[in-house]
């Protein structure tokens, strides 16, 4: 049975109760990109189990709904047997004492992310200094890709060009998705279409 204890508006599990060899990898994946998909392999070595947590955040507009993310990431690792993939609403460190995990994954891109993240893991660390996050730097391949360069190039290319950057199973769902977009935004129309 698992005893929490509250301390301010957060609920924390008693320290013996977490695990070093579970983590926890969070991130909107919106969409997921192979630079996410090398560091989920990656973690998936370094631990008995790593859970995928897809944060939901109500100030953007999404690509994919939650669910479909959801169902995306999940096809996406499927051939990793010790993945598991959760949605959560809310802080991301609550979620990984709530998962029962000690650490928290972070992916960094060397040019792109180092001071965000070192900021965003101080701030962890306030909030709860017995969590450990754990950075693992993107391969060369994928230290350039971001989910804006894929809303970009899915928006003005194919299918093709996406395979360079995210999963198979994600590319037709995503050209659906940009064109869907570019069709219901009003401003992406010609005055001639009115």
């Amino acid at each position: 049975m698992l005893h929490c204890i509250q301390e301010g508006s957060l609920t924390f599990m008693p320290n013996h109760e977490l695990s070093s060899r579970r983590a926890v990898y969070t991130g909107s994946f919106d969409p997921i990109t192979l630079g996410h998909l090398d560091i989920i392999q990656r973690a998936a070595k370094l631990y008995d189990s790593l859970i995928v947590g897809i944060g939901v955040n109500a100030t953007k507009s999404p690509v994919f709904d939650i669910d479909l993310r959801l169902q995306l990431i999940r096809e996406v690792v499927l051939h990793l047997d010790n993945v598991t993939v959760e949605v959560f609403d809310g802080l991301a460190v609550e979620f990984v004492r709530n998962s029962r995990a000690r650490v928290m994954v972070r992916g960094v891109r060397p040019l792109m992310d180092i001071a965000g993240e070192f900021t965003m893991m101080m701030a962890n660390r306030q909030l709860d200094p017995n969590l450990e996050t754990i950075f693992l730097m993107a391969d060369d391949s994928y230290a350039h890709v971001s989910s804006s360069l894929i809303k970009q190039i899915a928006a003005l290319s194919g299918g093709e060009a996406l395979g360079k950057f995210v999963p198979k199973c994600i590319i037709a769902p995503l050209v659906e998705a940009m064109h869907r977009q570019h069709t219901d935004d009003p401003s992406s129309r010609s005055s001639t279409d009115s």
